[in-house]
């Protein structure tokens, strides 16, 4: 009887250790065991969702390593099922813009990488722009997303949403810019109202606001660019955080930045 007993401790102490590392694994946070960023697979397309066909997946990365070869402009394309997969607790425009900036996309000394993401399971896109376009290409992002990418998103159709509305990146933003060309104006809707409109009510308010603060609190620092002699969004914003104490170049991985400029689009 007794040496039943001893037989059966040891094996209660073994199922009772079992049970405490099921235990602790189940109340190890999810966020901890993630990835705060999809890894990279590819420098044109890291396709994580699946959505796109092998054959039309190798016709778009040559299309984006014929555009980095001919104007030295990188875009990369990343689709995947949710944010929350990662870090799901920043916005759309935080979550793609630090994507972005962890992956380094294009030329560190022009910033005119381009990324553009899909979600699919939240049913959202962004097109995020490097630190040295103008504002103006987010008004063109963002007709892009509205016109090219969301129609085909709609009818779940997103390869194709992708395959266009990339090639419309390609030829509008990035190409024109690589051409030094100013960005071009949306064509008009069929109201007979600019589809940019709302766009530039916004855009022109936004400027607005932020003239009137630098004149308030930047008249005393004539270093810090602006877009009237010839500074861009990167200029200023990497002269601000080098004298702020912020995010330095030297702290930043090697590549572009992107401070945030884009357009988005849900369906």
């Amino acid at each position: 009887m007794a040496d039943g007993c001893l037989r059966r401790r040891p094996l209660r102490s073994l199922w009772h250790v079992c049970c405490l590392m099921v235990l602790a694994l189940a109340l190890v946070p999810r966020s901890a065991a993630a990835e705060p960023w999809p890894l990279r697979s590819d420098p044109y397309v890291t396709d994580i969702a699946g959505v796109l066909p092998e054959d039309e997946e190798s016709r778009l990365r040559a299309e984006l390593a014929a555009l980095r070869t001919e104007t030295g402009v990188a875009m990369a394309v990343l689709t995947l099922r949710s944010r929350s997969d990662y870090d799901g607790s920043s916005t759309l425009a935080a979550f793609a813009t630090g994507v972005f900036n962890a992956w380094g996309i294009g030329d560190g000394a022009r910033n005119d990488g381009i990324l553009v993401l899909v979600a699919t399971e939240d049913r959202e896109l962004r097109i995020t722009l490097g630190a040295g376009y103008d504002q103006g290409y987010d008004v063109l992002a963002e007709d892009i997303a509205a016109r090219h990418f969301l129609p085909d998103l709609r009818q779940g159709a997103a390869a194709r949403s992708i395959m266009a509305g990339s090639r419309e990146v390609m030829a509008r933003i990035a190409r024109q810019h690589a051409a030094r060309l100013l960005p071009e104006a949306p064509p008009a809707r069929r109201d007979g109202l600019p589809a940019w409109l709302p766009f530039a009510v916004i855009a022109a308010g936004i400027a607005v606001v932020a003239f009137r603060r630098r004149g308030r609190g930047a008249k005393g620092d004539p270093t810090l660019p602006t877009r009237r002699n010839g500074g861009t969004r990167k200029d200023r914003d990497d002269r601000v955080k080098n004298r702020g104490g912020g995010e330095r170049e030297a702290d930043r991985p090697e590549g572009g930045h992107s401070s945030g400029g884009g357009g988005t689009g849900r369906w």
